[in-house]
């Protein structure tokens, strides 16, 4: 059992009562059918210059939760045959030495991927990214600045954004080596850049594809994509992780028997 799997099962149990999260309070300017339900088949909604408004929450739809590389359609990863080794070993001992079970932020693209909502907030010159998963935040700025030179190492590297068409592109760097790409432990490095590319299909629904470019770990980029769901009429809980940690006491020493 992954660090994830012991929390999202600890965060279940620990959850108070809907009423007292505001889990059940109706979502402003959202399009509503004739029975006030959300109409998530709408169009996109677009801003005053005709862009896609991506903002909102979003939970990544379920089957690619905790291994990204089951959103490749069949495509092998390129691993690079130290980094196959590093993700077997983290496989054979049940991911022991994962960061997040010591409550660190899961960095990007991991958490893109996991079971929890994320909120995506635009303002001018930023777009900022609320994680539910060990409560993190990103800021990915659109204000024309580039990546920086020589960033100080980062769990979630340093981003910035663009649209290309209809697309909001998000170009992350600056990441240190201990960085884990999803919950089964596929491997970065101090090299690693991730590409994301959103895409709102309609008002409802948000594609998301992410390319790995870490060529220390992998002998050529390589991609998944992710489907996005907009959670009406619900928010954020707060989640923190140290307050019910299990995980070293689930998972012994040197793996799972």
């Amino acid at each position: 059992m992954t660090s994830f799997r012991v929390a999202l099962v600890i965060a279940a149990a620990i959850v108070a009562t809907p009423a007292a999260q505001w889990l059940n309070h109706p979502t402003a300017d959202i399009p509503r059918k004739a029975d006030g339900k959300p109409d998530l088949s709408a169009p996109v909604p677009r801003s005053a210059d005709g862009k896609p408004i991506i903002a909102g929450l979003w939970r990544p739809a379920p089957g690619i939760v905790g291994n990204i590389t089951r959103g490749m359609n069949g495509a092998e990863v390129p691993y690079r045959p130290w980094s196959k080794g590093l993700y077997d070993e983290r496989q054979a001992n049940d991911s022991r030495d994962d960061p997040t079970a010591k409550c660190i932020v899961g960095g990007v693209p991991r958490s893109d991927f996991v079971g929890y909502p994320f909120k995506i907030v635009q303002v001018p010159g930023m777009v900022i990214i609320l994680y539910e998963a060990v409560h993190a935040y990103r800021q990915i700025f659109v204000d024309g600045r580039e990546l920086p030179k020589n960033p100080n190492p980062a769990w979630f590297g340093y981003s910035i954004g663009r649209w290309d068409g209809d697309t909001f592109v998000v170009e992350t760097a600056g990441f240190n080596d201990n960085v884990w790409l999803d919950n089964a432990g596929h491997p970065a490095t101090e090299n690693l850049r991730v590409t994301e590319r959103f895409t709102r299909k309609d008002f409802g629904r948000m594609e998301l594809q992410v390319t790995i470019d870490d060529p220390k770990a992998y002998t050529k980029p390589w991609s998944s994509t992710q489907s996005l769901a907009f959670q009406p009429d619900t928010e954020l809980l707060e989640y923190i992780c140290n307050e019910n940690n299990k995980y070293f006491e689930i998972i012994p020493k040197g793996g799972a028997k």
